[in-house]
């Protein structure tokens, strides 16, 4: 055994106490935990027996045994059983990577250069899979804590965080963790349901949709649909389906809601969370959501909603839209029915002459005839900001 090692041996203790200080002022968890004789104690060891038999391994270039994956596996368990938060488990994994290199910072002196790259390298190699050992019994141990839909919706979090916990706790929830998903997201146009309606919302949705569901935001409910690797935005594709039935329960659940969608791939979500929440902004209000909307659907909405003169000049032809009987409405069934006079007047049970009227009133108010190109990308664009609740000081 080097100089290097022997003198982490020395330090061992002291190494070990320093490290349950640092996570009970640095962690609330592990402050709770620290507050009770035992529990106290219990960390005390186990930092002592992890930098044992990490100088122990590291001296003689040996990975840890199954032995030792079960022991660190049971304290995470433990501390998993007790409530600890999965932000605070990562977050002592954090520190104990830091602490590490401290000590052997501390304890190298200027000849052990040759143990400090020996047990650099040990530690990149073998670190991770003491982190795994300790993560599954954290993960195993949350069981008994949290009820399946608190984790279902840990899951959802990990996985538009990227964390590579999310595998661990798919493989625990019997989830299968494909390369990609249709992140979706619904925004309730009502505002925010309390505390209890949303974790209702979840449980009641997990019985025919096991997927990763979460309130991302108290307004926000994010549902991430298995999906292949094309977008599944163009076309009716099984995952656009998949989730408009989702979020069509969401809307039963919690009253009208505006939908948006994103494809991105497993560890790259952040993006795709981001663009499907832009896109929830700008898509239409819905007591019952007719689709799934994507950027194809609304990219000219989300233009308009980054410059504020086209805005405001939308917003001056909405003005005058609601002067007339119900022009938004049948705009928007126009355009929906893909300008097909016949069709229209069915879906809004009217005369096809009361149609005509109304489209002939929309082209007196803003002087754009609604069936010209010109008609369809303004004011369909007019009619879906509308329909967003875009403009809250219209009359």
């Amino acid at each position: 055994m080097g100089s290097l090692f022997r003198a982490l041996r020395r330090r061992l203790d002291a190494n070990a106490r320093r490290a349950v200080e640092v996570y009970t002022n640095e962690l609330a968890d592990y402050r709770s935990l620290a507050a009770e004789t035992r529990g106290s104690a219990a960390m005390l060891d186990f930092a002592v027996n992890l930098r044992r038999r990490t100088i122990e391994l590291a001296a003689d270039e040996q990975p840890f045994t199954e032995q030792d994956h079960a022991y660190m596996s049971s304290v995470g368990a433990t501390r998993g059983e007790v409530g600890v938060s999965l932000a605070s488990q990562r977050q002592v994994l954090l520190l104990h990577a830091n602490l590490t290199l401290r000590e052997i910072h501390e304890a190298a002196g200027p000849n052990d250069l040759s143990d400090v790259m020996c047990m650099l390298g040990w530690v990149a190699c073998h670190g991770l899979t003491a982190q795994d050992a300790y993560t599954h019994g954290f993960l195993k141990g949350q069981e008994r804590f949290l009820p399946a839909a608190a984790r279902i919706q840990m899951l959802a979090g990990l996985l538009v965080t990227g964390e590579p916990a999310a595998a661990q706790l798919a493989r625990e929830l019997d989830l299968p963790l494909p390369d990609h998903y249709l992140v979706t997201v619904a925004r309730v146009a009502a505002g925010p349901p309390d505390e209890r309606c949303r974790d209702e919302v979840v449980k009641t949705l997990l019985a025919d949709h096991y997927l990763p569901l979460a309130w991302h935001e108290p307004d926000e409910f994010v549902a991430l649909v298995p999906c292949d690797g094309a977008d599944p935005i163009d076309g009716q594709a099984p995952a656009r389906s998949r989730a408009l039935s989702v979020m069509r329960a969401v809307a039963e659940l919690c009253g009208p809601c505006s939908v948006g969608a994103a494809p991105g791939r497993v560890r790259a979500l952040a993006d795709p969370v981001a663009l499907a929440r832009r896109v929830c902004q700008a898509a239409p209000v819905e007591r019952i959501p007719s689709q799934v909307y994507g950027v194809a659907d609304v990219f000219v909405e989300l233009g308009a909603a980054q410059l504020p003169q086209v805005d405001q000049w939308l917003r001056e032809l909405t003005w005058r839209l609601a002067s007339g009987p119900d022009l938004v409405t049948t705009l928007d069934c126009y355009y929906r029915n893909d300008m097909n006079r016949m069709r229209t007047a069915v879906a809004l049970r009217v005369h096809p002459r009361t149609l005509d009227y109304r489209l002939r009133r929309v082209r007196e108010l803003v002087g754009i005839e609604p069936g010209s190109t010109r008609g369809v990308r303004v004011l369909s664009t007019a009619v879906t900001r509308i329909l967003a609740e875009a403009w809250h000081d219209r009359p």
